[in-house]
């Protein structure tokens, strides 16, 4: 068995592509979901694409860029292009992602100031300024507890 023959591996790379189009589609309708400001139905949450994920990580950790290159043109070109695609959704997931969680942290932490403006005891005028108790914390919000 030459080398070459042991690199040429078009079922494994056949396998990367169908994986990675089907992560490519869950990440896709997060972004759409995202977009219009929905977070409770994010695909990526759902097990079978985590499992999915799970799975193209095992295959393309192993994967040598020898094999693509040893792979048939129109089937490199399959795999690149895709491989491009997967890339470029990716970033503008992770990007959608953190434009979610740094509004959401913002809203947290605009309340919890508030809150503790809120429950800040007055300060009277004198020699002595009165003693300010330490801040409650940020989950502390509910006056009724």
């Amino acid at each position: 068995m030459t080398p070459a023959a042991k690199l040429e591996d078009t079922p494994r790379i056949e396998r990367l592509i169908a994986l990675a189009e089907r992560l490519i589609a869950a990440l896709e309708s997060d972004i759409a979901e995202l977009k219009n400001g929905r977070t409770a139905t994010l695909k990526t949450n759902d097990p079978e694409v985590q499992k999915l994920t799970t799975l193209y990580g095992r295959e393309a950790q192993g994967f040598d860029l020898r094999i693509a290159q040893s792979a048939p043109p129109t089937l490199r070109q399959r795999f690149l292009a895709i491989t491009a695609k997967f890339r470029e959704v990716l970033q503008l997931h992770a990007r959608m992602i953190a434009r979610v969680k740094n509004a959401s942290e913002g809203i947290i932490r605009a309340i919890a100031d508030e809150v503790e403006r809120a429950n800040a005891p007055t300060r009277t005028y004198g020699p002595r300024p009165g003693y300010k108790p330490p801040p409650s914390g940020a989950m502390l919000f509910n006056r009724v507890v």
